[in-house]
């Protein structure tokens, strides 16, 4: 693979999951929190957790769906060698 490619890649992975982080943290947590209002967790609104908790939470699973990725890439990147 070259490296244009492999940095190709990368940057793909990093868009996308910069949306989905989007979307949980913006989406999740401002647009749609009236919606989300409605169901309780724990006791709390989920639009009220998803806005505190939530978009941390997504971040620390997209930092280790990330590295999975990157991996997965350099691995490919050894077998071609």
């Amino acid at each position: 693979m070259r490296n244009n490619t492999y940095w190709k890649k990368n940057i793909k992975y990093i868009v996308v999951l910069l949306i989905i982080w989007f979307s949980i943290s913006f989406g999740c947590g401002i647009l749609f929190v009236e919606q989300l209002n409605t169901i309780q967790v724990g006791g709390f609104k989920l639009g009220f957790w998803f806005a505190q908790q939530g978009s941390i939470f997504g971040f620390v699973v997209i930092i280790f769906a990330y590295i999975y990725l990157m991996n997965r890439l350099d691995k490919t990147l050894e077998n071609q060698k």
